[in-house]
């Protein structure tokens, strides 16, 4: 199983033919099942993944020059020489979130084995989360503001190559993370997110040699369906998750334990209420703004995500991932192993900050 993080997308072993509707025109376009010559085995670990070999296993709309002449979603089925094969699947934000884009794969795995009856049947009235009239902004939302870059951040990325790693957090050295979040007792208690989250928070600013003085914003998103009243219903197909953020200068960061880079990390999950979330629905249909990446990282888990058990009839993906490399503000959280128990980190940084941080990793 093979995703795209550009455009949001997955992919899966199974084998058929794929239909696929034009937005611009309305005329179906019938992609067949691509050949690879060469093994499955020879993609590798996606631990790490190489866009250019990866990128062949997704559909590329020819002539495509933005996302607005590109269906929201295709698909792409290739066979390799071992007999074994995937499914590329590209896919627009605006259609779903990482949680339903895994219903949509599991509900077509599920029809492909001839089920009658999905388990998780997809509500597609997108009203529920309407925006109120008039919009009703009653809360902060410090994930659309722009930081000043005091650190020249922009002067050290532009100045070095971009290297990416990955490092994997196995079941022992995740709770040696909670260790250390717990460890000055001024958390009573942490989940594994909010530890790890904290602790490559702090990391990359001590990495990145920001000043002090320099503001830096966490970004992440927190699946809203069960935290609106009410909850959205079962199968909700479309994007039920916030961005909630956390703010706090490099120095405070780095002068404390890493309980102060995950108590807010925990500030940022608690505040994510019913309110919050409309407010922040609201707040979008008023601006239209973006969530500003300057001085920020966005932490995007895709560890949750069980694409690997979409069966399309020749048993459960022996792996699944993205298929584009995170952009530099962005950190990846994959699922690993077999049990789907370790998390890897996957991130890039410019060459000398990636070693601070590859030291910083070393100590855990």
């Amino acid at each position: 199983m093979v995703a795209e993080a550009k455009q949001n997308g997955v992919a899966t072993m199974a084998g058929s033919k794929v239909q696929l509707m034009s937005v611009k025109r309305g005329e179906p376009t019938l992609v067949s099942p691509a050949e690879a010559a060469c093994d499955l085995a020879l993609i590798g670990d996606l631990s790490t993944p190489d866009p250019a070999a990866l990128g062949q296993l997704v559909y590329s709309v020819p002539g495509a020059k933005s996302i607005l002449e590109m269906p929201p979603m295709t698909a792409q089925v290739t066979r390799f020489e071992c007999g074994g094969f995937s499914i590329g699947l590209a896919m627009n934000h605006c259609m779903f979130d990482g949680l339903g884009a895994m219903e949509f794969v599991n509900s077509w795995a599920e029809m492909a084995r001839g089920a009658t009856e999905l388990t998780v049947p997809p509500f597609l009235d997108r009203s529920v989360l309407r925006a109120r009239d008039p919009p009703v902004i009653s809360n902060p939302h410090h994930e659309f503001e722009e930081i000043a870059d005091v650190s020249e951040m922009a002067a050290l990325y532009g100045g070095q190559e971009l290297v990416y790693r990955s490092f994997c957090f196995d079941p022992d050295r995740l709770e040696r993370v909670r260790g250390l979040a717990l460890a000055d007792g001024d958390l009573e208690r942490c989940t594994t997110f909010e530890a790890l989250s904290g602790l490559v928070w702090r990391a990359r600013t001590r990495a990145l040699g920001l000043a002090p003085e320099q503001q830096t914003k966490l970004l992440f998103a927190v699946d809203g369906r069960r935290r609106f009243v009410p909850p959205l219903p079962k199968g909700y197909f479309g994007n039920g998750i916030v961005l909630t953020n956390a703010l706090a200068t490099a120095g405070d960061l780095l002068s404390a334990p890493v309980s102060r880079a995950a108590g807010k990390v925990q500030e940022a999950v608690r505040m994510v209420t019913d309110e919050y979330m409309r407010s922040a629905v609201d707040y979008f249909e008023a601006t239209r703004s973006r969530p500003s990446l300057a001085s920020t990282l966005l932490i995007t888990t895709w560890s949750r995500l069980a694409f690997n058990g979409a069966d399309f009839g020749w048993g459960e993906p022996t792996m699944s991932g993205p298929v584009t490399l995170p952009e530099k503000e962005v950190i990846l959280f994959l699922a690993h192993g077999k049990e789907r128990k370790s998390i890897n980190v996957l991130l890039g940084l410019p060459a000398s900050a990636m070693d601070t941080f590859q030291e910083l990793m070393d100590e855990i």
